[in-house]
């Protein structure tokens, strides 16, 4: 054998590929050696395999000055891995952070100095946290706790200050879990740090402020909307997390029965009219409106929104910020769109009867209309038009369609099992027309570290489509209350959020008591009546 192919076999042996870098082959405490602004700049991280072998991986296998430099730090014969990029900026992350808990973190400090922060605000180059990792202890609790909220997909942090202590919590999918209990007197520090990344005035403790901020956490870059209000224990802080990196929804991926997406496809079609969203706070009504104008975006469409905030930015659409403070309002803004030749206008929020006029006169004059109500459901929408003081017949010569919505939590896949449904169940799935008893496979989730112990990962949405047809149009010119026009929508053929919620359930995908929990309003059509169901 030739010295080259004897080269050649030794590199074999040293180098391998590596689609994964494993939680278990993480070792923080040996990541830990080696600087922080190296490991990322390099784009490696040492990892330990299966026999105890310590590796380093590299996004770049020809970069052996790192891995040379790695070797010697560590003082180990090193194996050499070639891993994606991602996989290593994730790993570092999870290393940096992975053992420590913020309720360990020392914060005695006062508030911190303006020269110790390293936070930016929303209209600046955002900054990797973890690159902060040897700062203040105020700050490195405030950034542990962010890294945690991401990693656990959290949407809000709740920071809430009680006599003796202050609880921490995050909402993931929908649901508030504890994560952490501070002593009493890390709340100022960490309260007045989260002030200065929000550009807020951390002197004012007696009045609500708002602000917002935006942070990188590895590949993640996130934006925070930040609301501090005083509270007898102190300030109260809760900040919503929206993941820019994490992209949007398209429209067939958001839950849609084939039947409904079918109908509102059609509906997208449409040159004039509105198309109403409806559903409490939470319920997915925006990133709807997202995929739908992600559908409808094209070269030939002039699109333009107005939003209170604007979430996503969408190449192509013009996006126009509500700023009360100004008077410039969503009514304000919907003057000035129609001079700008329109062919479709959401609106975030129809929040008063001034903006509704507005958009209903849009619609009657050739402009496609999308924006979003707050009721509980399809029917609710007409009747809260109404109570508004807009006239019954402008309502029903501009309304095509309401469509309500809620977010059901999507079953683990990790701990997921079958379940046998009881009686009263099997009887209420029955009721659902579609379903044919072989079809129910209902299922639950055990409970796992993948799901924080809930059984649950993700959302899914379930949704009722009210298209607004003749006999509808009829019942609203007469001020026929919500009930009556939900029945007569059910006699038409309409699926309740329940029954889809149902439907889900019986292929598996979430549970009965997660459809019980987000439709508690609901009611059901049986074959004559309706009956009213208790969640």
């Amino acid at each position: 054998m030739t010295s080259e192919a004897s080269g050649q076999t030794v590199k074999h042996r040293q180098e391998r590929h590596m689609e994964r870098i494993l939680p278990e082959q993480l070792d923080p405490e040996l990541v830990r050696k080696l600087p922080l602004e190296f490991l990322k700049k390099q784009c490696a991280v040492p990892v330990v395999l299966e026999d105890g072998t310590v590796a380093v991986a590299l996004a770049e296998s020809s970069n052996i000055e790192a891995f040379d430099a790695i070797s010697s730090v560590l003082g180990c014969h090193c194996l050499r891995l070639v891993c994606p990029a991602d996989e290593i900026e994730q790993a570092i992350s999870q290393c940096y952070y992975k053992s420590d808990r913020p309720d360990h973190a020392e914060t005695n400090e006062s508030v911190p100095r303006s020269d110790d922060i390293e936070a930016v605000s929303a209209q600046t180059p955002a900054e990797d946290l973890l690159n902060v990792a040897g700062k203040a202890p105020v700050v490195k609790l405030v950034n542990k706790i962010f890294f945690q909220a991401v990693n656990n997909r959290a949407s809000d942090i709740h920071v809430e200050p009680y006599e003796n202590e202050a609880r921490i919590r995050f909402r993931v999918d929908g649901v508030l879990h504890d994560v952490h209990t501070l002593p009493r007197h890390q709340v100022a520090a960490l309260v007045s740090r989260l002030k200065v990344m929000s550009n807020l005035n951390i002197a004012e403790r007696r009045l609500p402020q708002d602000g917002h901020s935006r942070i990188k956490i590895g590949d993640k870059l996130v934006d925070i909307r930040v609301s501090v209000i005083p509270t007898l224990g102190g300030e109260r802080v809760v900040l919503r997390l929206l993941d820019k990196s994490s992209g949007r929804f398209a429209l067939n991926e958001i839950g849609f029965a084939p039947r409904v997406f079918d109908q509102f496809k059609q509906l997208m079609k449409l040159t004039h009219g509105i198309v109403l969203l409806s559903g409490p706070t939470g319920s997915g009504k925006t990133t709807t409106l997202y995929a739908v104008l992600s559908e409808l975006n094209s070269e030939q469409r002039n699109i333009l929104t107005v939003e209170d905030p604007i979430e996503y930015q969408i190449p192509g659409i013009g996006q126009m910020q509500v700023k009360p403070k100004i008077d410039l309002t969503f009514a304000n803004c919907l003057r000035h769109i129609l001079r700008q030749d329109p062919d479709i206008i959401m609106i975030g929020e129809i929040r008063d009867a001034e903006t509704a006029r507005i958009a209903i006169q849009a619609s009657l004059t050739g402009h496609l209309v999308l924006s979003t109500l707050h009721t509980n459901d399809s029917a609710s929408a007409v009747t809260r038009l109404i109570d508004m003081g807009i006239e019954p017949y402008l309502i029903s010569s501009s309304v095509v369609a309401v469509m309500a919505q809620r977010l059901v939590r999507v079953i683990c896949p990790h701990c997921k099992t079958s379940c046998t449904p009881d009686e009263q169940t099997a009887r209420l799935i029955a009721e659902t027309d579609e379903l044919q008893h072989g079809d129910v496979r209902l299922s639950r989730g055990a409970g796992c570290e993948h799901c924080l112990q809930t059984g649950y990962t993700g959302r899914t949405g379930i949704f009722e489509l009210l298209v607004v047809d003749e006999q509808i149009q009829e019942l609203i010119l007469r001020r026929t209350g919500s009930q009556a026009i939900k029945q007569s929508a059910i006699r038409g053929g309409i699926s309740t959020l329940r029954q889809d919620g149902f439907r889900k359930a019986a292929v598996g995908q979430t549970t009965i008591e997660e459809v019980f929990r987000v439709t508690q309003d609901d009611v059901l059509a049986g074959p004559e009546t309706i009956t009213y169901v208790n969640g």
